[in-house]
Formats: C-alpha cells, structure tokens, sequence
C-alpha cells in the first residue's frame, strides 16, 4: 500500500473542499450573517490540503489505493465538511452525522429546529448533498488532469451499479460528461421552481436535494412547506428524473433518442413508480379517505422520492396504515437506477437477481439446459450475476447487523429497522422515532456512530468500505 498516493490525493480533494466552502460564505455576506464558521473551516481545510502536497509522488496507483483513496476521501470529506455545522455549535458527532448525511445524500438529519440555523450553514447542508449526487471523486477526476489509468481505478471504486458506465475511452471526459448533464438539468430544475413563484434561496437549496437524490430541505416540513401542488409535481419529476442513470441520458441524446425507452432498468423502474403509486393511491383513499386526485399526489410524490432515496416528505407518512407504510419500507430496499444519484440496492440488481432466480428455476427442472441471465439483449457475465448475490448478502447483513445494535441501545423495532435501511440506502427518514416529522437526534451515541458507518458503506456501494476492514486488504 502506497501511503504517499493516499495522502497526497487526499490533499488534493481537500484543496478542493475549501474552495467549494467559499460559495456559502459568499451567501453569509449576502445575508449579513457571521463569516466566521466558513472562514475558520477554509482555513482548516485548505491549510491541511496544502500540507498534504509534502506527499507528492509519481508512483504508479494500484487497485487498492484507488479503493482506499475513494473511501477515505469520502470520510475526510464527511469530516472536514462538518467543521461549519461544530462553528454552528453543533456537536462534533452531530456535526459529523449531519455532514456525512449530506455528502452521502443520506438525508437524515439530527437537526430539531431547522430553520434556527443561519442560512449560509443550511446553504452549505444542501450544497453538499448535490457534490456528492454525481460523486466527489468524479468531480475530482472531471477537474484534475492526467490521472489516467488511477482515475479509472478512482471511477470503478465510486461508480453506482454493478459495473462502471464507460461514456469515452478518456476516464476524466466520462466525469466531464457525466457532470455537464447533471449541472443542466440541475440548471433547468431552479428555473421550474422559479417559474413557480419559489424564492431564489428556496430554488437552490431543494434542487440539490433533488439532483442530488439527498432530501434535505431548509424547512422542517420539508416540501410540504410551500403547500404547492405544483411545486410538489416539479420536485416529483426531477426527483424520478434524478433516480434514472444519467449516462443514458447522454446515450439518448447524442447516440438513440429511442435509447432511454429500449433500456430495460428504466422500463422496470417506471413500471415500480407506477405500480407502487398506483397501489398506494388507492390505500391512501380507501384507508384514510382523502380524494383520488389528492391520494395520487401523495402517493406518487412519497413513492418517487422514497424509491430514489431523496427522502422529501409533503406528510406525515408515520400516520398512515400499515400497508401503505409497507410499500414505502419495499421501495426504501429497491433503491433507483445504476449511475444515478440514487441509494439503494439499486433497480438493475434486482431485475437481474429476478431474472437469476427464474433461470435457477429453469434448470431445477431442466438440469442439462444451458440457460443465463440476460440484460438488454446481452447475456450477464457469471461473474457479475455472482458479484451482484453477494451484494445483495452483505448488504442485508450490514442492515440486519446496525438494526441489532440500535435495538440493544433501547429503540424500538420499527425505528431500529428503518433507521438502519434509510441509513444504509441513503433514503433519509425512517419510520416512528425517525419518521419524516421527526429527527435522528433521540438516536444514542453508538447509535449515530453505527449510521454514520451506514451512510459511508451504502453511499460506496459496500464493497469500498468494507475491504478497508479486511486484513488481506492491507497485505501486500
């Protein structure tokens, strides 16, 4: 393991974060606000980036430092973007919860009066939620030039799905390109809002909650406070537009405009929005009475942001019947599309586990028949379909193991269940104690040290945190 690589690439995205600290404190001095908390922490951050330039090497990248880098550059960025929430006088814990949950784009907060915090320190809690949507290190391989071969080994490690989607043969053009479409839609989204009648400050803050499939909104109520249908039916577009893979979204473009709608996750992911809006719209009006058109509107704007991750709420969805929370705890395990911005286990593993499942089927009773998993007309690699059940297996382990550990610390079995699954899916609000309305907060210390791991793990895509954990990991 090449520890000067690490700490020298590592200095360069910490560079990089101080930088980005200069944006909120722009909006303190719009709002007259102190400048303090964004002056110590570009001071901090950009001082130990410097510092790390003592590391500088030309030493060929392996595998493992490309691993190692992504995920302790996603930890030191969780940290040293934590330092304005601590000026804030929030606790380092706390600090580190809510800015992990950002750059995760968790959104789950430990925030109890949102809307007492200064607008610069909510700006910077939504703005590092839409960094991390595209992903920090693609960010840092679309800005850094000649990494080469190691930018690929950066790439692989972040990238959202069972496989990296390759755009150019050029790593750091795939990053620019996968940048561009997100900063345009992004840029699309602030106009609707706008066009909405919602402030500029209100625009900005919920389309990087959006984008970024994070959920985090400068009010309490969360989208419901502008009480807007239309509102509401913009950020449920963008929000299932986020939770689609953007790299399809340039292939439609400039390669098959017919593309998007012959892509077999997409159709599927279409098919559970609909299906699940569906089912609920009609829980929602036989089970709570509410009418058709405003069951839909609930139903498809809890749905879309439940199943993508974002974690907006417009109700209190801890009142509804059971079987309404039960397909909202369902699409919280199914996630949104590979190479989106969305957690989860993600659409396309569970297209192609299904389809795995059938094929094992098949040859229970065809046991000489040759028969694979296939995927938009191609057959799936043996290796893949394997990579993807022993996903799958850590995944729930990691899940089953946080929900144990919250349960010994005394909370319930609702909360310890779906704090662990929004955690680790990167949804944002659970159910009861955690529930839309309320906050991580109450959660014990251990408790929040367990999410905060949960967070990390689910945002990599488990396997970039959890080799750091392994002995072989670090042997030569």
């Amino acid at each position: 393991m090449n520890f000067r690589v690490i700490l020298y690439v590592l200095g360069g995205i910490l560079r990089l974060l101080g930088l980005f600290m200069v944006i909120p404190l722009g909006v303190a001095y719009y709002y007259g606000e102190s400048l303090t908390p964004f002056l110590v922490s570009i001071l901090i951050t950009l001082v130990t980036g410097l510092l790390l330039l003592y590391y500088k090497t030309e030493d060929e990248w392996m595998r493992k430092e490309g691993i190692a880098i992504v995920a302790l550059g996603w930890l030191a960025a969780a940290v040293f973007g934590a330092i304005p929430f601590m000026m804030d006088g929030i606790s380092p814990l706390n600090a580190v919860f809510e800015s992990m949950s950002g750059f995760t784009t968790t959104g789950s907060t430990i925030l109890t009066d949102i809307e007492s915090h200064p607008k610069s320190i909510l700006f910077w809690r939504g703005m590092i939620q839409w960094l991390g949507g595209m992903g920090i290190i693609v960010l840092f391989i679309a800005i850094l030039p000649k990494l080469g071969v190691a930018g690929r080994q950066l790439f692989r490690a972040e990238a959202p799905g069972p496989t990296e989607d390759k755009l150019k043969p050029r790593i750091r053009e795939t990053a620019r390109i996968l940048w561009t479409v997100y900063f345009l839609i992004s840029f699309l989204m602030v106009v609707s809002l706008l066009l909405a009648e919602v402030s500029l400050y209100d625009a900005l803050n919920h389309m990087f909650a959006t984008m970024a499939c994070g959920g985090f909104s400068n009010y309490a109520l969360s989208v419901g406070e502008f009480n807007s249908p239309l509102v509401e039916y913009i950020i449920t577009f963008f929000t299932f537009v986020a939770g689609a893979n953007f790299a399809l979204y340039y292939r439609a473009i400039y390669v098959d405009k017919n593309l998007l709608f012959k892509d077999e996750e997409f159709r599927f992911y279409t098919f559970l929005v609909l299906a699940a809006s569906g089912l609920l719209t009609f829980l929602l009006w036989r089970d709570i009475g509410t009418s058709l058109p405003d069951s839909f509107r609930f139903a498809i704007f809890q749905v879309v942001t439940i199943i993508t991750s974002t974690g907006f709420a417009t109700t209190d969805f801890n009142l509804w019947s059971q079987s309404a929370k039960m397909i909202l705890i369902i699409v919280m395990f199914i996630g949104a599309c590979a190479g989106s911005t969305g957690g989860g286990i993600k659409v396309v593993r569970i297209l192609i586990l299904l389809r795995h499942s059938r094929v094992e089927l098949f040859k229970a009773l065809h046991p000489k028949a040759i028969k694979g998993v296939k995927f938009n007309n191609k057959k799936v690699p043996e290796e893949i379909v394997n990579s993807i059940v022993s996903f799958v297996v850590i995944y729930l382990l990691v899940f089953l193991s946080s929900s144990l550990v919250l349960s010994f610390l005394g909370m319930d079995i609702i909360t310890s269940f779906t704090a662990s699954i929004a955690t680790l899916g990167n949804i944002g609000p659970g159910l009861n104690v955690v529930g839309p309305m309320g906050s991580f907060d109450p959660i014990p210390a251990l408790g929040k040290v367990v999410l905060i791991a949960n967070m990390w793990i689910g945002r990599l895509e488990v396997y970039t945190v959890i080799l750091l954990f392994t002995p072989e990991f670090w042997k030569k």
